[in-house]
């Protein structure tokens, strides 16, 4: 969930800089503290606090440390609170070895009793610092930073990717479960948890593996073993992603300015694909005897939209399964199934692991993510990527068009074309959408200035689309939001319509028209606001946002989407809230 970088050079240039750069570009990632150790002529150097880069930076002097090999890491709290003492890197007694850690180590109890018997002292609650006191123990009894390693992953129990710094200019990596990638650049190696954190400086990466140990230095450069010690061959890869679409340009904020991508985003999603990967995709949908689509968060979402589409076009079981939920629900997965696992960054934990669990019961692997070179892309059989390029805000927004709109493309070529989707024409509806900015942002400054709760309303189709607006309204704005699906209303959740609330109504003009306008009567009848979202305006609405008449039912939800977003942007703004970084949120889920 935080961010990882270390840097090695051979010129003798100072790290600092780019270190504090590397970790501004990872922003995204979400985090609470920032830290840096650099190597100096006295020992190791740590400068570490609580807040965001720029802050920690202004008041710490980051970027002016000194020394030729560093390590960095922003933080997201798991053990310990948010506090200068928890933040990263951890350092061991003799301060001659520092970590910086992503992940959780499950025993890290047990291992700190231990640890504290034989006289290692623990500065913070983190489940990170024991590392450093034991790659402290082996190292010192071995002489060996090879050995130290190895010893030091046999003991740790959970999911991990962490960079130590030794005091002779070495730095040493290993991963299970968390992502860790090198950069080759002339007169520097770079350790980090993702390629946009030294993109900048090489497009030249090595992925390392699960269970792959790297150790890096100024002599020697890189050498890579597996958890046992056998020397594994993992070549370089040229990774090729726009390092420009990762700036605000004349936009306040990247959320808005990603709402605004979708114009192009949703366009090239489909037309950047590789026609043979594309193929394979759809083959193996058609050979599945049972499609299970798996996703967290905003990419669930998506998967239920995939669901109804697929089952409705293709004419065979199609199953959604939250991804925190598939380890309990694996009991029907068998060669004869086929998973489809969603995930903007191809990172988060949940997704993986239940990847794993289809593989290892012999399921074929499909996966659609925003990230090509991710573990999710990387281990399945075949992955689609939807080229929106960076998403720098945490809450997802074009990523998720992006998603539907490979979704329906993928569907339409398997079914033969019934779906009719046109990725152009729904690119310029999305356009046509975007011209209610203005309108959305003055209905939220004239009417909902001091509104609690919001409620979103819709059927079928338009339902994972409420529970998405919900999701945005929560992580943007902080404001208590719930979506659902409309025909439910008299099972309980009428009893919370009252002239405080808010309804937003997902009701474009499709068979669930007239049932849908059937629940506005009701919500209406109890006081409750209502805003539609439709291309048919009623006098049931107090305000309407109107989107383009679609000649396909089904690609409604990639319009009605669109003004929630926006809802849920200036809701932020009015809230006096940061909608690019969600307090306590971080845009890839690493752990369980």
């Amino acid at each position: 969930m935080c961010s990882i970088i270390g840097i090695v050079t051979n010129n003798h240039a100072q790290v600092a800089p780019k270190l504090v750069k590397s970790l501004s570009r990872m922003e995204y990632r979400g985090y609470d503290s920032v830290g840096l150790a650099t190597i100096t002529n006295t020992g190791i150097s740590v400068k570490k606090g609580v807040g965001k880069v720029s802050q920690v930076n202004g008041y710490l002097n980051l970027a002016s440390m000194e020394g030729f090999v560093g390590i960095g890491h922003t933080r997201w709290a798991t053990h310990g609170g948010v506090t200068d003492h928890n933040a990263h890197p951890h350092s061991c007694c003799t301060n001659d070895i520092a970590v910086v850690h992503n992940g959780i180590i499950e025993n890290y109890q047990s291992l700190k009793q231990e640890l504290t018997k034989t006289g290692h002292t623990f500065r913070s609650e983190t489940d990170t610092e024991v590392i450093a006191h034991l790659l402290e123990q082996f190292y010192h009894n071995t002489g060996s930073i090879k050995k130290a390693m190895m010893e030091t992953v046999s003991r740790i129990q959970g999911s991990f990717a962490f960079v130590a710094m030794f005091m002779d200019n070495t730095l040493a990596c290993a991963r299970l479960d968390e992502p860790l990638v090198i950069g080759i650049a002339d007169g520097a190696c770079y350790a980090s948890s993702d390629v946009l954190g030294f993109l900048e400086y090489t497009d030249q990466a090595i992925f390392l593996d699960n269970r792959d140990i790297a150790i890096i230095d100024s002599t020697n450069g890189i050498d890579i073993f597996n958890f046992e010690g056998e020397k594994v061959v993992r070549n370089p890869t040229k990774v090729a992603w726009e390092l420009a679409d990762a700036n605000k340009g004349k936009f306040a904020h990247y959320t808005i300015k990603e709402i605004f991508e979708q114009r192009e985003t949703i366009r090239s999603s489909v037309t950047a694909q590789d026609a043979f990967s594309l193929k394979r995709f759809c083959d193996l949908l058609l050979d599945a005897r049972k499609v299970i689509i798996t996703g967290s968060g905003t990419s669930y979402h998506t998967s239920l939209i995939a669901s109804m589409v697929g089952s409705r076009y293709l004419k065979k079981h199609f199953e959604p399964v939250m991804a925190s939920e598939f380890r309990y629900n694996i009991d029907s997965i068998d060669s004869d199934t086929t998973l489809v696992a969603i995930s903007q960054s191809g990172e988060t934990a949940d997704v993986l692991n239940a990847v794993k669990l289809a593989k290892n019961a012999g399921a074929k692997i499909l996966s659609i993510v925003n990230v090509p070179s991710s573990s999710l892309a990387r281990i399945a059989d075949v992955s689609l990527c939807t080229n929106c390029g960076p998403e720098i805000g945490v809450a997802a927004t074009k990523s998720f068009t992006g998603q539907l709109a490979l979704v329906y493309a993928t569907i339409d070529r398997a079914s033969g074309g019934k779906i009719g989707f046109d990725a152009a024409a729904a690119s310029d509806a999305v356009a046509r959408v975007l011209q209610n900015s203005l309108k959305v942002e003055a209905l939220v400054k004239d009417k909902m200035a001091r509104v609690n709760d919001i409620y979103l309303l819709g059927r079928s189709l338009h339902f994972p689309i409420a529970l998405e607006g919900a999701l945005k309204m929560k992580e943007l704005a902080y404001i208590h939001a719930e979506g659902m699906p409309a025909g439910e209303l008299k099972h309980g959740p009428l009893a919370l319509m009252d002239k405080n609330v808010y309804v937003f109504v997902l009701n474009p003009s499709d068979k669930t028209y007239t049932d849908t306008l059937g629940s506005v009567h009701e919500v209406k009848a109890r006081g409750a606001k209502i805003i539609g979202i439709s291309d048919v305006s009623s006098d049931l609405y107090d305000a309407m946002i109107k989107i383009p008449k679609m000649d396909s039912d089904i690609l409604y939800p990639l319009l009605e989407v669109i003004p929630l977003q926006i809802f849920s942007y200036h809701l932020a703004l009015q809230n006096n809230v940061d909608p690019d970084f969600p307090r306590n949120l971080a845009k890839s889920v690493t752990v369980r």
